[in-house]
C-alpha cells in the first residue's frame, strides 16, 4: 500500500481552527492559480492534466479525511469532472496514510476501560489496512478466535465539525456574490455529504449494518458476512470476526486457485442486484478492498459503514424492468428510478431520457466504457446549466458502485456483459414468484419485445425516425462562422483576462501586505512573488487588447 507519511497537520490535536481554515483557503488559491496558469499558456493536454489531478490528491490527503471523502465521490463523476482527474482520484483509496500504533492501542484501551494485554491475547501493532476514517489490526481473543479491530481516528468528530463550518461559510460567500450558484442547491448537497460523513465513523451503527447485511444473506452459503463482536464494539472501535481471502480482482491468484471467473463475476452482480432491488439495503462502496474470494469461490464483504438504503421494488416490477432494459425503453426505466427515488422529477426530462437512452444503447450488452463519458459530456453540461437538477444521494452511490463494480468485472473479464452476468439473478426471480403471475408477467414481456423485433425498422428508416426526432426536439446545431463576432469575442476574452489579473495582482498585495506582520510572514514572500507574476500577465494582456482594439 503506497502511503504518505503520517506526519499531517491535521493529525495534530493541537491543529487550530484559524490554521485550518488557512490551509483550505490556501489550497484552493494555489490550486486555483494552477488551473489559470495552465490556461493562459493554453496547456490543455491529458498529461497536464494528470499532473494537476496528482497534486490535487496529494493536497486533498494532507487536507485530511473530509478532503479525501470529496474525492473519492468525484472519482465516479466522469460527467462532471475531466477522465485524467477521476483516474488519479480513484488511488485515494490506497494511499492513505495509516497513524501511529500506539495511538490505536491507547483508543482501544481508553474505549474498552482495560489493558491491552487483558482484552486480547495477541495483537499486531502493524495494521493490515488504513482508511480515511481508520485503520485495521488482526488480533486473538481470550477464547482463541480471530479478530480484526477497526479502530478509529482519533478526533474525526471535531475535525468533521470544523470542515463543516468552514465549507458553509465557502457555501454562503458564492451563493452571495455568484447568483447563479444558489440554482445548484450546494447547502443541501453539502448538508446530505456530512450527514452521511457523521453516520459513517459510528462504529455502532456500521455493526448493525454489518448484521442487517448479514440476515439479509442468510441462505445464501456463497456470501459470507463477519461476525460482530458487540462486547468488543464501541463508537469507535468495531471487532468482527477475521475471514481473510483472496483479494477479487486478483485475476493471477484466482486463475491458481481455480476459482472460475464466470461464475464470480455473475456471483457479485447478481449479489448486488438482490441489495439494491430485493432488499432496499446496499454496500454502496464495494471497492476490491472491501469484498474477497474464498477458495470455495465465495465473496467476503468487510465494510458496512458505506450502507445506503432505496425503496425497493416488487417481483413484478423487477420482472418489468428487466424486459423493459432489454427493448432500450427509456420511459420505462425512467418511471422505475423516479419510483425508486433515484431521480427527482423535473419539468422537462427529455434530457434525463436521452442519458438512459444512451446508456442503455451503450452499455448493456458490454463494458462500461467510461471514454464513451466524453461523447456526451457537452451535453450534460448543457443540461445542468439549462436546468440543472440534483441527484438523490442514493443515485449517487448507486453509480459510484456500478461503475466500481464494473471495473472489478472489467479486471476479471474485458468482455464481459452486465445483462449476461444478471441473468441468474432474474431466473431466480422468476422461479420464486407466484407462477401464474410471473408467467403472465413473462408471456406479456415476451410478447412485447418479440413484436418489437420483428417490427424494427431498416437502417434507413431508423436514420431517418432519428433526424425527425432529432429536428423536433430542436437537437439539432447549426455553425455560422462570423469573423466580425469571432473579433469580438476576442476582445471580450482579452478584458475579461485583463480584469482577472488585475483582481488577482491586487488580491495577492493584498493578503502579502497583511501577512508581512503576522506569524504566517513566511507566506507574505510567497504572495509578493504571486504578485510579480500576475503583474506582468497584467501588462501583457493589456498590450494584447490595446493591440486588438486598434487592428478592429
Amino acid at each position: 500500500m503506497r502511503a504518505l507519511p503520517s506526519n499531517l497537520s491535521w493529525d495534530y490535536h493541537r491543529y487550530s481552527p484559524l490554521q485550518r481554515q488557512w490551509d483550505i483557503v490556501f489550497t484552493t488559491i494555489q490550486f486555483s492559480g494552477l488551473i489559470l496558469f495552465d490556461f493562459l499558456r493554453k496547456k490543455n493536454t491529458a498529461s497536464q492534466h494528470h499532473k494537476r489531478a496528482r497534486w490535487l490528491v496529494v493536497q486533498l490527503i494532507k487536507l485530511g479525511p473530509t478532503f479525501i471523502k470529496i474525492g473519492q465521490a468525484l472519482s465516479t463523476r466522469p460527467d462532471l469532472i475531466p477522465l485524467e482527474y477521476v483516474e488519479e482520484f480513484s488511488q485515494l483509496q490506497d494511499r492513505v496514510p495509516p497513524f501511529l500504533s500506539e495511538e490505536a492501542i491507547t483508543v482501544i484501551e481508553m474505549e474498552l476501560s482495560d489493558k491491552l494485554e487483558n482484552i486480547f491475547t495477541d495483537f499486531d501493532r502493524v495494521p493490515i489496512a488504513a482508511a480515511s476514517l481508520g485503520q485495521v489490526h488482526r488480533a486473538t481473543l481470550p477464547t482463541g478466535e480471530k479478530v480484526v479491530i477497526k479502530v478509529q481516528r482519533k478526533g474525526l468528530e471535531k475535525l468533521f465539525n470544523l470542515d463543516f463550518k468552514v465549507l458553509k461559510s465557502l457555501i454562503n460567500f458564492l451563493d452571495r456574490f455568484i447568483p447563479t450558484i444558489k440554482k445548484y442547491e450546494l447547502k443541501l448537497i453539502y448538508q446530505e455529504f456530512f450527514e452521511i460523513l457523521f453516520a459513517e465513523i459510528d462504529y455502532l451503527q456500521e455493526g448493525k449494518n454489518a448484521e442487517l447485511f448479514r440476515y439479509n444473506f442468510q441462505n445464501d452459503s456463497k456470501i459470507i458476512v463477519p461476525k460482530v463482536y458487540w462486547e468488543y464494539t464501541t463508537k469507535t472501535v468495531l471487532t468482527l470476526e477475521y475471514l481473510p481471502g483472496i483479494k477479487i480482482n486478483d485475476k493471477e491468484t484466482l486463475a491458481e486457485k481455480g476459482i472460475p471467473i464466470k461464475p464470480l463475476i455473475e456471483l457479485g452482480i447478481c449479489t448486488y442486484l438482490k441489495q439494491l432491488l430485493e432488499d432496499g439495503f446496499f454496500q454502496s462502496d464495494p471497492h476490491p478492498g472491501n469484498m474477497a474470494v474464498n477458495p470455495d469461490g465465495s465473496i467476503i464483504f468487510y465494510d458496512f459503514g458505506a450502507m445506503a438504503q432505496v425503496k425497493g421494488l416488487a417481483r413484478e416490477q423487477m420482472v418489468q424492468t428487466f424486459f423493459a432494459m432489454l427493448r432500450k425503453d427509456a420511459d420505462q426505466v425512467l418511471d422505475t428510478l423516479v419510483y425508486m427515488g433515484l431521480i427527482e422529477p423535473v419539468g422537462d426530462m427529455t434530457a434525463i431520457k436521452r442519458l438512459i437512452s444512451f446508456s442503455l444503447t451503450r452499455f448493456l450488452d458490454k463494458p462500461v466504457d467510461i471514454n464513451a463519458f466524453r461523447e456526451i459530456s457537452a451535453e450534460i453540461y448543457i443540461m445542468f446549466e439549462q436546468q440543472p437538477f440534483r441527484l438523490p444521494p442514493q443515485m449517487t452511490f448507486i453509480i459510484k458502485a456500478l461503475t466500481t463494480l464494473d471495473g472489478i468485472a472489467r479486471t476479471l473479464d474485458p468482455n464481459y456483459s452486465l445483462l449476461s452476468a444478471s441473468q441468474p439473478f432474474f431466473r431466480r426471480i422468476t422461479q420464486t414468484t407466484a407462477p401464474n403471475n410471473i408467467l403472465l408477467m413473462v408471456a406479456r414481456q415476451g410478447r412485447i419485445l418479440i413484436q418489437q423485433q420483428l417490427q424494427k425498422p431498416s437502417r434507413l428508416e431508423t436514420t431517418v425516425k432519428d433526424f425527425q426526432g432529432k429536428l423536433e426536439d430542436g437537437e439539432l446545431q447549426l455553425r455560422v462562422r462570423s469573423l466580425e463576432a469571432e473579433r469580438i469575442s476576442r476582445s471580450i476574452y482579452l478584458a475579461i483576462k485583463t480584469l482577472i489579473y488585475t483582481c488577482l495582482t491586487g488580491f495577492s498585495l493584498l493578503n502579502a501586505i497583511l501577512l508581512v506582520s503576522t506569524v504566517y510572514h513566511s507566506f507574505s514572500v510567497i504572495l509578493f512573488g504571486l504578485t510579480g507574476l500576475f503583474a506582468l500577465f497584467l501588462v501583457r494582456s493589456i498590450v494584447s487588447l490595446s493591440v486588438a482594439e486598434k487592428i478592429r
